[in-house]
């Protein structure tokens, strides 16, 4: 049955009638797409669970004041002292701003400084279906009017609307990021194949891939209320691109072995991905699944990133396993050209080195592994350095946009907090109480009297420190403390500081409990594929040293090289989820291949043996997934350059040392007892572990 089934896109017909229905498919994909974009909530308050005190407060404060507006801060600013003239341009221009699209309300200001360097003018931005997008719209009419005859005068737009305006230029970057994605893969597949033809196949089919899963993904956002962001987007073609072509270097592997086996190039395919297609599936099926763990989240950002990402590696699998093909054997052998497999020709030994790695660690293999676990016990310090606790506005661009030169501008002559208040609501016959509470918290410059209406009363609290600050976070958590001992007020704080501490709180829970649960699910999963107890533990062992090396490199390498002022805190979690999901996929193309061959051989020759012959197609699958993370480093953002490099970093360092020399090494040393409980460790050991030569032995997936 399984047969019939792996040979269904490779048939005479059945080839066309695949290509046939992706080309069908791809059309209303495209369109759905396109407007992935439109149901995008990039506003970190839609980012927040339903029972966040800052999300309470804007359904609260609705009746005050619109919740679709934030504020932009204009900061003016002269070295030598604004002039008379200064100062009428900035009110001249409070009237021009209203005459913008979506600048809504009175303004606040224009207000001099009090060393007289500086004005600020705080105006209200409301956020239409356009999303950051408008925001960034109307901010770049604002500068066009700020620079209009300046005459040297500063002029930069700050606050929550510089901010907005200034990250989705960062995003903007995202067909960069597509590019420099591909170029990575057509440049690694050329190196594999050397071929000029073949890498077009999977790159056509990873952009099909790709179209669909954003399709898809509309579709869910628009119907069930999946959130989907900019940082969603740019994951989302990393790991398509990185996953799907994975897959389909093991298949192309395994079919051009069989092209020398094979006359016919249909039964050939027939069998590659009838011997492939188990551990593409099981691989693909372990990452789907531990993504959609990532459900369990209450950040509703990272919720909806995982069942995203899924989605992705899933369309990239069915089209692995079904256009693929169909597009390979459409084409013939001349698409591996110049080299071309010919029927009856010896197969070549390419992992010869491999087989030479394997034979280097089984000549003392328990002093290997445990000299290789000790060197990445020492990397994982580094973990202890790591700061995880959010970043400032300020810090998020690895670059310096105008919103941050507006802002230190804006904290050199005003309150940093200026412009950008919190806000707290009570019932109003206890308002007073609660705002002298708010006066006598530190970090508070000062509370406007509170507006009553319908029994609730809101108040507004200017802070000392810049609003995204941590320090601005640690006072809300201190105004919270002070309102609610306020008895019978039912006081809450909101805005954007408090969105913050309540993004970074629900992210470090996110942590603790889904990292756990992600490791016991991948845990089971292995077992049942590999029917064994031991295996598996070793295998998640080795994936959790893996992971915790790369997260201390990459701690040290952020805070001494890059010179990052943090990370967010969704960081850890993201960066474990994908290292674990995506190493275990190396470990199950590696052991699932020891495994076949141990019945055979013994689990000893196994080892070497599925060494030798896996090793050169995981490590190409390897440099393409770190390629692709890598290209992350595009945008201009710290978060996307710290996820890159940890994941391509982690990547590498599974395919290069954890699989080849500590798997291997383990398996070595524990021998058949890998496989207990299962028929298999009941078998005895051959007595010498030697490896053949690569080209008298079987690819992946063979017997």
């Amino acid at each position: 049955m399984m047969r019939k089934i792996a040979a269904l896109p490779s048939g005479r017909l059945g080839k066309w009638v695949v290509i046939a229905l992706w080309a069908a498919l791809l059309v209303p994909a495209l369109m759905l797409a396109g407007k992935l974009g439109d149901v995008e909530e990039n506003d970190n308050s839609a980012w927040l669970p339903g029972n966040a005190e800052s999300t309470a407060v804007v359904e609260r404060a609705e009746k005050f004041m619109s919740a679709d507006t934030l504020p932009a801060v204009v900061i003016y600013d002269r070295s030598a002292g604004v002039t008379d003239a200064d100062l009428a341009k900035a009110e001249a221009d409070v009237e021009a701003f209203k005459g913008i699209a979506n600048i809504v309300g009175p303004a606040q200001g224009p207000t001099k400084s009090a060393d007289g360097k500086a004005i600020q003018t705080v105006v209200q931005v409301r956020k239409d279906k356009s999303g950051w997008e408008g925001i960034g719209t109307v901010v770049d009419s604002m500068t066009e009017v700020g620079k209009k005859n300046a005459d040297g005068l500063g002029f930069h737009v700050a606050g929550p609307g510089g901010y907005a305006a200034d990250s989705i230029k960062a995003f903007s970057g995202g067909g960069a990021l597509t590019t420099i994605t591909a170029l990575v893969v057509v440049a690694i597949l050329l190196l594999t194949y050397r071929s000029p033809l073949l890498p077009l196949l999977p790159l056509l089919t990873v952009g099909v891939a790709l179209v669909t899963s954003e399709a898809v993904i509309y579709v869910l956002a628009k119907n069930a209320g999946l959130v989907v962001n900019k940082q969603t987007s740019f994951i989302l073609t990393v790991l398509v691109f990185g996953a799907a072509t994975d897959y389909a270097l093991l298949l192309i592997s395994r079919y051009r072995e069989e092209l020398l086996r094979h006359e016919d190039r249909h039964d050939a395919m027939a069998e590659a991905l009838y011997r492939s297609s188990p551990a593409i599936i099981a691989s693909a099926a372990t990452v789907a699944v531990s993504l959609m763990l990532l459900m369990l989240a209450t950040l509703n950002s990272t919720q909806g990133l995982g069942p995203a990402c899924a989605v992705g590696v899933l369309v990239g699998l069915l089209a692995m396993i079904t256009l693929m093909p169909a597009l390979l054997v459409a084409c013939g052998r001349w698409i591996f050209w110049p080299v071309k497999p010919t029927y009856g020709a010896p197969a070549t030994a390419e992992n010869g080195i491999w087989a030479r790695v394997g034979t280097a660690v089984s000549g003392r293999p328990r002093l290997v592994w445990i000299g290789t676990a000790l060197a990445l016990a020492v990397m994982a310090l580094g973990v202890l350095g790591l700061k995880a606790d959010g970043l400032a506005n300020k810090d998020q661009f690895t670059n310096t946009p105008q919103m941050a030169v507006g802002e230190k501008i804006q904290s050199e002559h005003f309150p940093a907090g200026s412009g950008d208040p919190i806000f707290v609501v009570s019932k109003a016959a206890s308002a007073e109480q609660v705002r002298s509470a708010l006066l006598a918290v530190p970090g508070i410059v000062s509370v406007t009297p509170p507006t009553a209406k319908d029994g609730e009363a809101v108040m507004l609290g200017e802070l000392k420190d810049d609003p995204s600050s941590t320090t601005a976070m640690s006072t809300v958590k201190k105004a919270r403390n002070a309102v609610h001992a306020v008895g019978g007020a039912d006081a809450q704080v909101g805005g954007s500081s408090a969105v913050m501490l309540d993004t970074q709180t629900a992210a470090a829970r996110d942590s603790k409990v889904i990292i756990p649960i992600v490791l016991v699910v991948v845990l089971l999963i292995l077992m049942l594929l590999l029917r064994s107890v031991v295996a598996p533990i070793l295998l998640m062992g080795t994936v959790v040293l893996s992971f915790g090396a790369a997260i201390g490199v990459s701690s040290l390498v952020f805070n001494h090289v890059f010179g990052f002022a943090g990370a967010e805190a969704s960081f850890p979690l993201l960066t474990f989820v994908f290292l674990v999901a995506l190493g275990i996929d190396y470990n199950i193309f590696l052991v699932t291949r020891v495994r076949e061959v141990s019945a055979e051989h013994g689990t000893r020759r196994g080892a070497l043996l599925g060494l030798s012959t896996t090793g050169g197609v995981i490590t190409s699958a390897g440099l393409v997934l770190a390629g692709t993370f890598a290209a992350m480093a595009s945008l201009p953002l710290v978060f996307a350059a710290e996820l890159g490099f940890a994941v391509a970093f982690g990547v590498l360092l599974d395919t290069m040392i954890v699989r080849s020399v500590l798997v291997t090494a383990l398996t070595l040393d524990v021998g058949r007892w890998m496989w207990w409980p299962s028929k298999l460790f009941l078998r005895e050991e051959d007595p010498e572990p030697q490896v053949r030569t690569p080209d008298l032995e079987p690819a992946l997936g063979a017997k």
